[in-house]
């Protein structure tokens, strides 16, 4: 009896294209919950190799844990007052310079008319700009500050158990490496190119933050610090963040200074953002993950439509972690962990240095005749 067929390579790709569909419909519908807990899982294993010092110091593996809890909770009371004070700034500055924005619209309205525009087009144009439409934008941003805000204290509760159950983790090397090789060396590979995204985004971030501000406060235009914060944390959305943190300091200028002064913001950002974040800041990101550049922009896209708007910020160790689940497992697997852009090692291909000799005649003896 002949042995059965497997699947054809056709029908595995579409059962595997169709399982990833449901998971993914899973995913999206149960972001509300899986978002945080991403957020802070990501949050603990950049934090989690400050207990290593402090136990080889002596410390107890509790207190190591409980330095790791605190560290973790001092970011997120630092990110919930950043976001907390840039909405409430923006909010108040809509509000203060509700006329000079009207005046604003009225001029853009006039100016593209003279181009020769149709009534359609120019009320298109201007709809966007409109002190209404940017009244309902502050409202909405403080509204998405208290949403987060809230997001990320649910992660608190998070943080504890994944605190306590990293530092049991630990001894995994220990008992399972010799059983459990490959699954340690995938999750040790994600945790360090998680902690290499995030320190590299981080310093290109603060150097970005503090030259905007600088440059904005000597333009005089309003609330450097809050477009410095903006800056700031869009540069952890890969590529497209120079994009979302431009647009607003670059209307406040227009309000306040005219057309020179929004040009001069749009200079500065192009000479300063455009150059750190989309020309060096991306190749650094990829030699520190082994990522792609159209991976890394294709991943903010869909893990924002996944899981909301935390996916444009950890979409790169969420591609990071698809990776080391999915393609870093088998041979198979190979040429496509290399399209997404890891290093593998090249096949042997060399000659054997020291090839087996040619095997010895064998000699039959024939029985003497009688």
């Amino acid at each position: 009896m002949a042995p059965p067929q497997g699947l054809a390579p056709s029908t595995r790709t579409l059962l595997f294209l169709s399982a990833a569909v449901i998971v993914l419909a899973g995913v999206h519908a149960t972001r509300e919950v899986l978002a945080p807990l991403f957020l802070a899982a990501v949050l603990v294993i950049i934090v989690h190799p400050i207990r290593h010092p402090l136990e080889r110091r002596g410390w107890h593996r509790a207190a190591a844990t409980t330095v790791v809890i605190a560290v973790v909770y001092l970011i997120l009371l630092v990110l919930v007052a950043m976001l907390v004070f840039a909405g409430v700034q923006f909010a108040g500055l809509v509000q203060e310079y509700l006329q000079d924005l009207q005046d604003a619209v009225g001029s853009a309205t006039s100016w593209l008319a003279t181009l020769g525009l149709d009534e359609e087009a120019v009320s298109s144009a201007t709809d966007a700009l409109q002190p209404s439409q940017l009244l309902g934008v502050a409202t909405t941003i403080s509204g998405a500050v208290v949403g987060v805000a809230s997001t990320l204290f649910v992660v608190v509760s998070y943080v504890i158990f994944m605190a306590v159950d990293a530092a049991r983790y630990d001894g995994a090397h220990v008992q399972f490496g010799a059983t459990q090789g490959g699954v340690l060396r995938r999750a040790t590979t994600f945790n360090i190119g998680v902690r290499r995204y995030f320190v590299v985004s981080a310093s290109f971030g603060a150097v970005v933050a503090v030259i905007d501000g600088i440059a904005l406060w000597l333009l005089g235009v309003p609330a450097p610090a809050v477009w410095a914060i903006l800056a700031f944390v869009t540069n952890f959305i890969p590529n497209i963040g120079f994009v979302i943190g431009v647009i607003p300091p670059t209307i406040m200028a227009l309000v306040v200074g005219g057309w020179p002064l929004a040009l001069a913001v749009i200079a500065v950002y192009s000479a300063v953002n455009v150059v750190l974040q989309v020309l060096v800041q991306p190749k650094f990101v990829a030699d520190a993950v082994n990522i792609t550049l159209t991976l890394s922009f294709v991943s903010v896209i869909f893990w924002t439509f996944v899981i909301g708007p935390l996916g444009a910020i950890l979409a790169v160790p969420l591609t990071l972690l698809m990776r080391a689940v999915l393609l870093q497992g088998p041979p198979e697997t190979a040429w496509y962990s290399w399209l997404s852009g890891e290093d593998v090692p090249k096949p042997d291909r060399s000659p054997d240095p020291s090839p087996d000799p040619e095997p010895e005649p064998v000699v039959v003896e024939r029985p003497a005749a009688d």
